[in-house]
């Protein structure tokens, strides 16, 4: 039999003490850094995504319903439509919520962003690491006043966007990016 009890040649181990979690184990695990808040998109975000999805999916409801209609049958084609609006409503309940998943956060030393409904992601890429930082921003997009960031890194897969944010907002964000990524040193 193992006696576990503290003895002098092994100490007992003490779990640290770790501050309060608030909220939900998984509002902790995708916390901002200490001492921030997750900023958030602007509500033009969810405008544009509405308009997106209306823009793809209503001429998918009409031309691929009466394309089905004609070449299968009159059921298949209002079943095609129904679907395509059902997505579209779909999309268009959810949008907000979207929105709100999305935040981004500058920390000491490095960016964190976090987003998703279903599914939760949280990138922190280092300041060091940023090889190029640019805006885009689609037709649609300008028309909305808004534009979306993107932070290249070394590794592909840690690439990154923060989009729909104010064109001045985006612009500030991409100068203080560069900024630090210019004074951090090189983490290859």
């Amino acid at each position: 039999m193992v006696d576990f009890a503290e003895s002098p040649k092994m100490p007992r181990l003490v779990a640290p003490d770790l501050p309060e979690a608030k909220g939900s184990p998984t509002e902790t695990a995708f916390a901002p850094p200490p001492g921030t808040e997750w900023s958030r998109l602007d509500p033009a975000f969810t405008r544009y995504r509405r308009l997106l999805t209306a823009l793809v999916t209503l001429p998918v409801a009409v031309l691929g319903g009466t394309g089905a209609g004609l070449w299968l049958h009159w059921a298949v084609g209002v079943a095609v439509a129904a679907l395509a609006l059902l997505g579209t409503g779909v999309a268009w309940a959810t949008a907000e919520r979207t929105r709100l998943s999305w935040g981004y956060a500058e920390g000491e030393s490095d960016f964190y962003l976090t987003f998703g409904t279903v599914i939760r992601q949280l990138l922190v890429i280092p300041y060091g690491r940023m090889q190029v930082v640019d805006i885009t921003a689609n037709l649609l997009e300008q028309a909305l006043g808004i534009a979306t960031i993107r932070v290249r890194t070394a590794a592909s897969t840690a690439d990154a966007r923060v989009p729909g944010l104010r064109l001045a907002d985006a612009a500030a964000l991409r100068d203080r990016l560069t900024e630090r990524g210019e004074t951090f040193p090189t983490g290859l």
